[in-house]
Protein backbone atom coordinates (compact mmCIF):
# COMPACT_ATOMS: atom_id res chain seq x y z
CA UNK A 1 0.00 0.00 0.00
CA UNK A 2 2.80 2.65 1.26
CA UNK A 3 4.26 1.81 -2.04
CA UNK A 4 1.42 2.50 -4.06
CA UNK A 5 1.15 5.33 -3.35
CA UNK A 6 4.71 6.58 -2.93
CA UNK A 7 4.70 5.55 -7.11
CA UNK A 8 1.89 8.45 -7.19
CA UNK A 9 3.34 10.94 -5.57
CA UNK A 10 4.87 13.63 -7.99
CA UNK A 11 8.96 13.11 -9.02
CA UNK A 12 9.56 16.50 -7.09
CA UNK A 13 7.52 15.49 -3.78
CA UNK A 14 9.40 11.86 -3.17
CA UNK A 15 13.27 13.68 -2.35
CA UNK A 16 11.31 15.90 0.29
CA UNK A 17 9.34 13.19 1.55
CA UNK A 18 12.52 11.03 2.35
CA UNK A 19 14.58 13.68 3.63
CA UNK A 20 11.98 14.64 6.09
CA UNK A 21 12.17 10.38 7.05
CA UNK A 22 15.57 10.89 7.92
CA UNK A 23 15.21 13.98 9.87
CA UNK A 24 12.88 12.75 11.87
CA UNK A 25 14.78 9.32 12.64
CA UNK A 26 17.97 11.87 13.19
CA UNK A 27 15.71 13.54 15.47
CA UNK A 28 14.47 10.56 17.07
CA UNK A 29 17.81 8.97 17.84
CA UNK A 30 19.44 12.29 19.47
CA UNK A 31 16.33 12.02 21.87
CA UNK A 32 17.20 9.00 22.95
CA UNK A 33 20.75 9.90 24.06
CA UNK A 34 20.01 12.72 26.04
CA UNK A 35 19.00 11.26 29.05
CA UNK A 36 21.93 9.08 28.89
CA UNK A 37 24.47 11.70 28.79
CA UNK A 38 22.78 13.92 31.53
CA UNK A 39 22.47 10.90 34.00
CA UNK A 40 26.14 10.05 32.85
CA UNK A 41 27.17 13.53 33.92
CA UNK A 42 25.41 13.63 36.78
CA UNK A 43 26.82 10.62 38.31
CA UNK A 44 30.43 11.90 37.35
CA UNK A 45 29.48 15.48 39.35
CA UNK A 46 27.89 13.23 41.86
CA UNK A 47 30.92 10.70 42.63
CA UNK A 48 33.61 13.93 42.97
CA UNK A 49 31.48 15.49 45.56
CA UNK A 50 30.74 12.73 47.58
CA UNK A 51 34.60 11.90 48.03
CA UNK A 52 33.78 12.97 51.81
CA UNK A 53 30.52 11.66 52.84
CA UNK A 54 29.23 12.40 56.67
CA UNK A 55 28.15 9.74 58.82
CA UNK A 56 24.50 10.78 59.90
CA UNK A 57 22.27 9.01 62.94
CA UNK A 58 23.02 12.00 65.66
CA UNK A 59 20.64 13.46 67.67
CA UNK A 60 22.68 16.09 68.69
CA UNK A 61 26.41 17.19 69.10
CA UNK A 62 26.77 16.05 72.68
CA UNK A 63 24.97 12.67 71.13
CA UNK A 64 27.80 12.50 68.76
CA UNK A 65 30.80 13.75 71.53
CA UNK A 66 29.43 11.06 74.19
CA UNK A 67 29.22 8.41 71.37
CA UNK A 68 33.52 9.09 71.19
CA UNK A 69 33.85 9.26 74.81
CA UNK A 70 32.20 5.56 74.91
CA UNK A 71 35.60 4.20 73.17
CA UNK A 72 37.90 6.60 74.81
CA UNK A 73 36.76 6.19 78.05
CA UNK A 74 36.52 2.33 77.35
CA UNK A 75 38.71 0.31 80.36
CA UNK A 76 39.41 -2.55 77.89
CA UNK A 77 40.71 -0.35 76.02
CA UNK A 78 42.49 2.19 78.07
CA UNK A 79 44.09 -0.72 79.72
CA UNK A 80 45.12 -2.10 76.15
CA UNK A 81 46.56 1.40 75.31
CA UNK A 82 48.56 1.93 78.63
CA UNK A 83 50.26 -1.44 78.39
CA UNK A 84 50.68 -4.40 75.73
CA UNK A 85 49.96 -1.37 72.96
CA UNK A 86 52.01 1.32 74.48
CA UNK A 87 55.59 0.25 73.52
CA UNK A 88 54.55 -0.87 69.95
CA UNK A 89 52.65 2.41 68.86
CA UNK A 90 55.08 4.75 70.33
CA UNK A 91 58.15 3.22 67.95
CA UNK A 92 55.81 3.09 64.98
CA UNK A 93 55.23 6.82 65.88
CA UNK A 94 58.47 7.81 66.65
CA UNK A 95 59.50 6.39 63.04
CA UNK A 96 56.37 8.60 61.37
CA UNK A 97 57.71 11.33 63.39
CA UNK A 98 61.82 11.06 62.63
CA UNK A 99 60.94 10.54 58.82
CA UNK A 100 59.51 13.79 59.30
CA UNK A 101 62.61 15.73 60.40
CA UNK A 102 64.63 13.62 57.56
CA UNK A 103 62.17 15.55 54.86
CA UNK A 104 62.60 18.90 56.82
CA UNK A 105 59.04 18.95 58.14
CA UNK A 106 59.25 19.10 61.86
CA UNK A 107 62.11 19.99 64.27
CA UNK A 108 63.57 19.58 67.41
CA UNK A 109 62.61 23.25 68.07
CA UNK A 110 58.58 22.87 66.67
CA UNK A 111 56.31 23.73 69.05
CA UNK A 112 53.89 20.59 68.38
CA UNK A 113 50.28 19.44 69.00
CA UNK A 114 48.88 16.00 68.30
CA UNK A 115 45.21 16.22 67.65
CA UNK A 116 43.16 13.54 69.33
CA UNK A 117 45.73 11.78 71.64
CA UNK A 118 43.98 9.60 73.17
CA UNK A 119 46.63 8.43 76.22
CA UNK A 120 49.20 10.29 74.65
CA UNK A 121 51.42 7.81 72.52
CA UNK A 122 51.87 10.46 69.79
CA UNK A 123 53.09 12.60 72.28
CA UNK A 124 55.45 10.68 73.74
CA UNK A 125 56.95 9.76 70.61
CA UNK A 126 57.34 13.29 69.63
CA UNK A 127 59.16 13.90 72.95
CA UNK A 128 61.31 10.80 72.52
CA UNK A 129 63.17 11.98 69.51
CA UNK A 130 63.27 15.40 70.67
CA UNK A 131 60.74 17.50 69.70
CA UNK A 132 60.22 18.22 73.65
CA UNK A 133 57.51 21.27 73.43
CA UNK A 134 54.66 18.80 72.85
CA UNK A 135 51.27 18.50 73.52
CA UNK A 136 47.95 16.40 72.97
CA UNK A 137 44.15 17.32 73.15
CA UNK A 138 41.64 15.02 73.77
CA UNK A 139 37.55 14.79 75.13
CA UNK A 140 39.55 13.15 78.33
CA UNK A 141 42.66 14.62 79.37
CA UNK A 142 45.60 12.45 80.41
CA UNK A 143 48.37 14.30 82.25
CA UNK A 144 50.90 15.16 81.86
CA UNK A 145 50.50 14.11 78.09
CA UNK A 146 47.26 15.05 76.90
CA UNK A 147 45.42 18.12 78.35
CA UNK A 148 41.19 18.60 77.39
CA UNK A 149 40.42 19.82 74.26
CA UNK A 150 37.43 19.43 71.01
CA UNK A 151 39.19 19.54 68.31
CA UNK A 152 35.81 20.79 66.33
CA UNK A 153 37.25 24.21 68.91
CA UNK A 154 40.59 23.90 69.99
CA UNK A 155 41.76 25.06 73.24
CA UNK A 156 44.95 27.54 72.17
CA UNK A 157 45.18 30.79 70.80
CA UNK A 158 45.96 31.61 67.24
CA UNK A 159 49.45 31.04 65.23
CA UNK A 160 50.34 28.18 68.61
CA UNK A 161 52.11 25.75 66.63
CA UNK A 162 54.58 24.90 64.35
CA UNK A 163 53.38 21.26 63.29
CA UNK A 164 50.11 19.75 64.12
CA UNK A 165 49.74 15.54 63.34
CA UNK A 166 46.61 13.83 63.71
CA UNK A 167 45.27 10.46 62.21
CA UNK A 168 41.45 11.01 63.68
CA UNK A 169 40.11 13.16 60.89
CA UNK A 170 37.55 10.41 60.41
CA UNK A 171 36.37 11.32 63.88
CA UNK A 172 35.07 14.67 62.94
CA UNK A 173 31.68 14.98 62.60
CA UNK A 174 32.02 18.49 60.82
CA UNK A 175 35.49 17.97 58.79
CA UNK A 176 35.60 21.83 57.68
CA UNK A 177 35.38 23.27 61.48
CA UNK A 178 37.96 20.86 62.08
CA UNK A 179 40.55 21.73 59.54
CA UNK A 180 39.94 25.45 60.05
CA UNK A 181 40.94 25.05 63.82
CA UNK A 182 44.29 23.55 62.73
CA UNK A 183 44.71 26.49 60.01
CA UNK A 184 43.59 29.17 62.85
CA UNK A 185 46.39 27.77 65.51
CA UNK A 186 48.82 26.83 62.81
CA UNK A 187 51.81 29.61 62.45
CA UNK A 188 52.55 30.99 58.97
CA UNK A 189 55.06 28.56 57.53
CA UNK A 190 53.66 25.64 59.56
CA UNK A 191 52.99 22.10 58.96
CA UNK A 192 49.82 19.83 59.80
CA UNK A 193 50.00 16.23 58.91
CA UNK A 194 47.31 14.05 58.65
CA UNK A 195 47.14 10.23 58.24
CA UNK A 196 43.68 9.24 56.89
CA UNK A 197 42.20 6.19 54.96
CA UNK A 198 41.69 6.24 51.75
CA UNK A 199 40.68 2.55 50.65
CA UNK A 200 40.13 1.36 53.74
CA UNK A 201 36.81 1.22 56.05
CA UNK A 202 37.03 2.50 59.22
CA UNK A 203 35.45 1.85 62.87
CA UNK A 204 31.80 2.48 64.16
CA UNK A 205 33.29 5.74 65.80
CA UNK A 206 34.05 7.25 62.77
CA UNK A 207 31.96 10.26 61.64
CA UNK A 208 33.45 10.15 58.22
CA UNK A 209 34.24 8.60 55.52
CA UNK A 210 37.35 9.72 53.30
CA UNK A 211 37.85 8.55 49.63
CA UNK A 212 40.34 11.01 48.35
CA UNK A 213 42.43 14.00 49.27
CA UNK A 214 40.09 16.21 47.27
CA UNK A 215 38.01 17.59 50.17
CA UNK A 216 41.30 17.79 52.18
CA UNK A 217 42.65 20.18 49.76
CA UNK A 218 39.46 22.12 49.28
CA UNK A 219 39.13 22.70 53.14
CA UNK A 220 42.58 23.63 53.76
CA UNK A 221 42.17 27.08 52.15
CA UNK A 222 45.32 28.56 53.70
CA UNK A 223 47.45 26.25 53.41
CA UNK A 224 49.29 24.36 50.62
CA UNK A 225 49.30 20.77 49.84
CA UNK A 226 52.83 19.53 49.86
CA UNK A 227 53.17 15.48 50.13
CA UNK A 228 51.27 12.81 49.46
CA UNK A 229 52.00 9.16 50.53
CA UNK A 230 51.54 6.15 51.34
CA UNK A 231 51.61 5.07 54.84
CA UNK A 232 50.72 1.91 56.88
CA UNK A 233 49.57 3.51 60.14
CA UNK A 234 47.17 1.28 62.49
CA UNK A 235 44.40 0.94 59.98
CA UNK A 236 44.92 4.26 57.97
CA UNK A 237 46.57 3.98 54.52
CA UNK A 238 47.59 7.72 53.26
CA UNK A 239 49.98 10.50 55.05
CA UNK A 240 49.06 13.88 53.77
CA UNK A 241 51.04 16.77 54.23
CA UNK A 242 49.42 20.36 54.26
CA UNK A 243 51.78 23.83 54.70
CA UNK A 244 50.01 26.84 55.81
CA UNK A 245 51.24 29.65 53.74
CA UNK A 246 53.03 33.07 55.14
CA UNK A 247 51.35 34.78 52.31
CA UNK A 248 47.35 33.97 52.09
CA UNK A 249 47.62 36.48 49.05
CA UNK A 250 49.68 33.51 47.27
CA UNK A 251 47.94 31.52 44.92
CA UNK A 252 47.27 28.25 46.60
CA UNK A 253 49.98 25.47 45.01
CA UNK A 254 48.87 21.74 44.32
CA UNK A 255 50.90 18.63 44.93
CA UNK A 256 54.52 18.59 44.81
CA UNK A 257 55.48 15.33 46.20
CA UNK A 258 53.37 12.12 45.81
CA UNK A 259 54.80 8.74 46.33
Amino acid sequence: MRVAIASKLPLLLKPFILSLFLSLFVLLFLASQTPLHRLTASKSRSSSSGDLRIRRGYSSYDAYIQHQLNKTLNPKLQHLWTTRDWDRKVRVFSDFFQSLKRRGLLSNSSKALSIGARVGQEVAALRQIGVSDSIGIDLVPRPPLVVKGDFHAQPFGDETFDFEFSNVFDHALYPSKFVGEIERTLRPGGVCVLHVSLTKGTDKYSANDLYSVGPLVEMFKRSDLVEKRKVDGFGLDTEVVFRKRKNNNKKKQRTIKTN
